[in-house]
């Protein structure tokens, strides 16, 4: 079978080809995995790999509490999503503790 014009990021089952015997071989990123590619995989789809790209992390978000602990986030966007069984894309949020300390937290009864 071949993956001429055929590649597919991901798994998907319906990225199949024509193989010996009366197998079906996969064109989908899945089938280095599963080890059921067809025998152009890696030269044709690989070569047209392209990975996730993210853009710069945003600013911290003020703390969820304004008194004791609490926890900041902050994420970023992707700027050029992956494709053709490129590298997926890494972490878009990130999550970190503080103690927020607004000057009413002590006055409270």
């Amino acid at each position: 079978g071949s993956c001429r014009h055929r590649c597919c990021p991901g798994r998907n089952n319906a990225c199949w080809a024509p193989g010996a015997r009366p197998a079906r071989c996969y064109c989908d990123s899945y089938c280095q995995r599963s080890g059921d590619c067809c025998q152009d995989y890696l030269g044709t789809c690989r070569r047209a790999a392209v990975g996730c790209a993210v853009g710069p992390w945003g600013p911290w978000s003020g703390c969820s509490s304004p008194c004791g602990a609490g926890s900041r986030a902050r994420s970023r966007q992707v700027t050029v999503p992956p494709r053709h069984g490129g590298d997926p894309c890494p972490d878009l949020k990130q999550r970190r503790g503080c103690l927020g300390q607004h000057p009413t937290c002590g006055t409270a009864k």
